[in-house]
Formats: C-alpha cells, sequence, structure tokens
C-alpha cells in the first residue's frame, strides 16, 4: 500500500464529514453541528488526529449531516431513517471505494456515528461525534 495514497484518501474522507462553514442567521434552516471526526485504517499503525469542523445539516435529515469533501464524486444512496439510527451507503470514484454509514441521535442536539469504507487499498473506518451548537442557512 502506498503511504501518500493512503494519506490522500485519509484527507478526502475526513474532509467529507464537515468542510462546509456554515453562517448563522435569523430566518435558520439548518442545525448548525459540530462534528467531530477520526479516522482509522486496517493494517496502518498510525491513526489520524481527530478533526473538529462545523456543518450545517437540514433539519429534517433526510441525508446524512455532511459536508462537501475535495472529492465531488462521492455519492450517497440508500438513506433511512429508522428510529432515532440513520443508515446509508456511499460510493466515491477517487479512490474508487464504497461505504455504510450509519449515525445514531440522542436527542436533537447529538450524534455518534461511524462511515466504513472499503476499496483496493483496504478497510477505513470513520468514527463520528455531532453536537448541535445552534441554528444556520443554506443545509446540505
Amino acid at each position: 500500500m502506498k503511504r501518500p495514497y493512503v494519506c490522500l484518501a485519509a484527507i478526502s474522507a475526513c474532509a467529507l464529514f464537515g468542510s462546509l462553514s456554515a453562517a448563522t442567521g435569523q430566518n435558520a434552516a439548518g442545525d448548525l453541528w459540530q462534528v467531530t471526526s477520526q479516522m482509522s485504517m486496517v493494517g496502518l499503525p498510525i491513526q489520524m488526529p481527530a478533526q473538529t469542523q462545523q456543518v450545517c445539516a437540514k433539519r429534517d435529515w433526510s441525508t446524512p449531516p455532511a459536508g462537501s469533501g475535495p472529492d465531488t464524486t462521492c455519492r450517497t444512496t440508500d438513506f433511512m431513517m429508522s428510529g432515532n439510527t440513520a443508515n446509508w451507503k456511499i460510493t466515491c470514484q477517487s479512490p474508487p471505494s464504497t461505504g455504510i454509514g450509519q449515525i445514531t441521535r440522542y436527542g436533537t442536539d447529538a450524534y455518534t456515528g461511524s462511515i466504513r469504507f472499503m476499496s483496493a487499498q483496504g478497510e477505513m473506518t470513520i468514527n463520528l461525534n455531532g453536537r448541535r451548537v445552534g441554528d444556520c442557512n443554506n443545509p446540505s
């Protein structure tokens, strides 16, 4: 496994969960989340440092509460809420990978979850923790 390719995949995956900046406003249409993500990869002895970013997400959660990362080819499908748990699939082209995500909400102000990506380079997991910090406009 090439180390630069692994680092690029790690950066892309972590950025996927939170590179949107959000502006607060009076007619807020979304929830502003502070999201902490941490990536680990099977067979890689180094764990990437956690990253904390803010994400403006729709209040109704018809999609995962995620920002747009550097890989604009990633597509989320099969999103489904069951009780307080969201499940979905994700497919990315650069690098080619597929994944499954799951987030469990705790009330209206917190969630935990993970996304597990599989690719020819190996398996990677992104652990997520979110805390609602306010209102925002232009949810993703």
